[in-house]
């Protein structure tokens, strides 16, 4: 993690729906957005104490129920295999030692369907590579004239948006086997290849994820987020100039995605929580059409 703080976002907005994501019976107190600041006087705000019950059940990957249980989490550190950091810096603890959100008010708090109190740690892969026509040649739009550059979106489980194929860093796991683990998973169905093509989906995802250029870190605008667990993420694009190692691979879905496909890029794309802002950043990043 670097040393020097991502800027904190202004505002967010993906949290400020009338029900929580996950729970449509779960109400979010009203936050307008000249209200979600911290330091905006907001003497009404009371918000549902909500964690979704599948995580107080205490899975091994969520933290354990600070509420009602004596434990002790080190928070803004690295507390044993878990990163507890944010990527904006130190982030303030409540009066009942609860994490708080650097973004400001969501209109709920406890966890939410967050497994962790504070940061819970993505990865996001941004695979990339140009569209070609039949002749193999890269296409240009019609109106930019510059390069259509095409990225892997994959078809979320969870709620049926499209996507980038990220996931969560797992508690002691490298962010480069995070990126190679999910993309694999989610995009190529790694978990179901018979084994005698192992290998050489490995040595491709490993050329291709050898070298890649961070696009964002830092806060999510996600649907998930609450007033002490929220999303963060590290973005990188991984780009297969020529088409012929990512490039050539044939798309299976698998694991928490349900389809997956090349996908134009452009400014008109509806995707999950921030991803249409990653996507926008590696389009600008190649100096291709959006």
């Amino acid at each position: 993690m670097s040393n020097k703080p991502a800027p904190i976002p202004k505002v967010h907005k993906n949290c400020l729906t009338k029900t929580y994501c996950r729970d449509d019976k779960q109400n979010r107190f009203p936050v307008h957005e000249n209200q979600i600041p911290w330091s905006k006087h907001y003497p009404e705000y009371d918000p549902d104490d909500f964690t979704m019950p599948h995580i107080l059940k205490g899975p091994g990957w969520a933290d354990p129920n600070i509420r009602v249980m004596d434990v002790d989490i080190n928070f803004n550190a690295v507390d044993g295999k878990i990163d507890r950091r944010s990527h904006h810096g130190i982030y303030k603890l409540d009066d009942e030692g609860s994490p708080v959100n650097p973004c400001g008010r969501t209109g709920l708090r406890g966890r939410g369907t967050l497994g962790k109190w504070g940061p819970n740690h993505a990865a996001d892969p941004v695979v990339t590579r140009w569209k070609r026509d039949k002749h193999n040649v890269v296409v240009k739009d019609k109106v930019t004239k510059k390069p259509i550059l095409q990225f892997v979106a994959i078809v979320r489980r969870d709620h049926g948006d499209w996507a980038i194929p990220g996931g969560m860093v797992d508690a002691g796991e490298s962010l480069s086997i995070t990126l190679k683990r999910e993309f694999g998973e989610e995009a190529l169905n790694t978990l179901e290849i018979p084994e005698e093509h192992k290998a050489t989906i490995k040595q491709y995802l490993d050329e291709i994820f050898e070298n890649g250029i961070e696009i964002y870190r830092g806060y999510v605008d996600d649907p998930r987020n609450t007033d002490n667990a929220w999303m963060e993420t590290q973005v990188y694009n991984f780009h297969d100039d020529d088409g012929r190692s990512v490039g050539q691979f044939r798309l299976h879905a698998g694991d928490d995605a349900t389809g997956v496909k090349w996908t134009d890029i452009h400014k008109d794309l509806k995707l999950f929580a921030s991803h249409s802002d990653f996507v926008k950043k590696v389009a600008n990043y190649h100096n291709a059409h959006w």
